[in-house]
């Protein structure tokens, strides 16, 4: 049975990057939830035609191609909406996982989700879980360089991940198990994450 690690954190604070150094490290069988989101929106059979149908509204072109941009403008500012799709995405989202996860013996496990702790169908999901955390400026900075993203535009995304900002000023939350701070060198950095692996193993 593999071992679990999430891995999450808000805008900017690199967590992709710990997972980057995690697979140098020799962890490289990693999840990204967030990119295997946009696949399985196509690769999962009915689940569009179900999302449609629990919105009232179309997120396929003529043709019955995925429109991204249809099914963002539809749950933009719009919770319960977000939630209606969720609820449909997240169940075949943890079955992708659990195929990705089989036969691969006692090895860690990555499992990369910005949202991780906001969303209560992973709860219990993970066998530990790691914070990739950073000051807000320092994250809001890199998210601008990042996405080539004005302040204003970058602030409005971070002011939605309210847990994660919370986080941030300083509360605890008993399902987090490892902290990482990242607000310095790529070089200290690494010394942290190694400093984890070290600890988990």
């Amino acid at each position: 049975m593999s071992n679990v690690l999430a891995v999450t954190g808000g805008i900017g604070s690199g967590k992709s990057e710990v997972c980057k150094i995690l697979a140098e490290c020799g962890i490289t069988a990693q999840y990204n939830a967030d990119a295997r989101a946009k696949a399985l929106y196509v690769e999962v059979p009915g689940l569009l035609e179900n999302i449609e149908k629990s919105l009232g509204c179309q997120v396929r072109d003529e043709k019955g191609a995925f429109v991204p941009a249809l099914l963002g403008a539809r749950i933009f500012n719009d919770n319960a909406a977000l939630e209606k799709v969720e609820e449909l995405l997240f169940p075949a989202m943890i079955e992708d996982f659990e195929r990705f996860a089989e036969d691969k013996g006692e090895q860690i496990l990555v499992f990369e989700s910005a949202t991780f702790l906001e969303k209560t169908q992973f709860n219990g999901f993970a066998d530990k879980v790691l914070l990739v955390d950073a000051p807000f400026e320092t994250r809001l900075e890199r998210a601008c360089a990042r996405d080539n993203a004005s302040r204003d535009a970058v602030m409005s995304r971070m002011r939605n991940q309210q847990l994660m900002n919370r986080l941030s000023a300083g509360e605890k939350d008993e399902r987090i198990d490892y902290i990482i701070v990242n607000d310095s060198t790529r070089e200290e950095l690494k010394e942290k994450v190694m400093k984890l692996l070290t600890q988990i193993r």
